[in-house]
């Protein structure tokens, strides 16, 4: 099992001293979450809390992805970079796949980048994205770049998109693995039919394994059963190593946490945010290895 640093609600300025840490001491990965703009009022409710409200405070810094991503792969060797997750269908595909294929050539195909559908149709009307064709753009969409990855010229004809000979370059090396998060039907069945892993929000050990042999099965369905998948789990109930290794049989391969509350607790200091990622290193994750 390989483990994924979160650095959600981290402040940007920490960021470049935590990633040498992490890829010095066996973290697998660093992974960001998503948002453009904080309005201070929101008309649609946040759906992963009970009462609506957002898990994080105004003037969280939300740093652009793939622009830090871009900096730390300058800063790291072996560490690679996802996301949990990158809200794809309120922005241009174009534009992004030109964004990760960059990132990718930049940290020699070390991003894998973990695709939503998001829920802010805030965010959606000032980018100026149609909120309710969304699962449908984001099939297109990621048919689209894996075209534009191959550096080739290609074309496409889709509901959403067209368009006629062309092509995308700097092209990654390798093939670039996408990710599909989100606990709701369409998003797993998007990850079984379309992607190379799925990343799910907090959810008990017992929701994570029945939602894995929910997708194994539509894995089945669409014939892609032999070939290779990830899950990057978050669970809220499994600490400690036997809680990870019940996972792990059951199909995760990656787990994201956020190491520094274990010993520290919900702080912003930095030198204790790195003590975190030593020591949850060694108690965790050197042995899972």
């Amino acid at each position: 099992m390989k483990f994924v640093l979160s650095t959600s609600f981290s402040q940007v300025a920490h960021l470049t001293a935590i990633a040498p840490v992490a890829d010095d001491c066996g973290w697998e990965a660093m992974s960001f979450s998503d948002h453009v703009v904080h309005p201070r009022s929101i008309s649609t409710p946040y759906p992963y809390t009970e009462d609506g409200s957002r898990r994080w405070q105004a003037f969280t810094d939300w740093p652009d992805p793939w622009v830090m991503i871009g900096a730390l792969a300058a800063l790291t060797q072996r560490l690679r970079f996802t996301n949990n997750v990158f809200v794809l269908p309120m922005r241009n595909p174009y534009l992004v796949a030109k964004a990760i294929s960059t990132a990718a050539v930049i940290s020699d195909n070390r991003v894998t980048p973990a695709l939503g559908v998001g829920w802010s149709s805030d965010e959606f009307a000032l980018m100026q994205q149609d909120f309710h064709t969304r699962g449908k753009r984001v099939d297109e969409m990621i048919e689209v770049m894996r075209l534009l990855w191959s550096g080739k010229w290609v074309e496409y004809s889709g509901q959403y998109y067209q368009f006629e000979a062309m092509e995308m370059n700097p092209a990654p090396s390798a093939p670039i693995p996408i990710w599909v998060g989100g606990i709701a039907d369409p998003a797993m069945r998007r990850a079984a039919r379309l992607a190379d892993g799925w990343v799910t929000d907090l959810q008990t050990s017992e929701e994570i394994i029945r939602s894995i042999g929910q997708i194994q099965e539509w894995r089945r369905e669409y014939g892609r059963e032999s070939e290779p998948f990830e899950v990057m789990a978050t669970p809220s109930d499994a600490f400690d190593i036997d809680g990870y290794r019940r996972l792990e049989d059951a199909g995760v391969t990656h787990i994201l946490t956020m190491p520094w509350p274990f010993y520290h607790g919900d702080t912003q200091d930095l030198e204790l945010k790195l003590d975190g990622v030593k020591r949850y290193a060694e108690d965790v994750v050197q042995r899972m290895a």
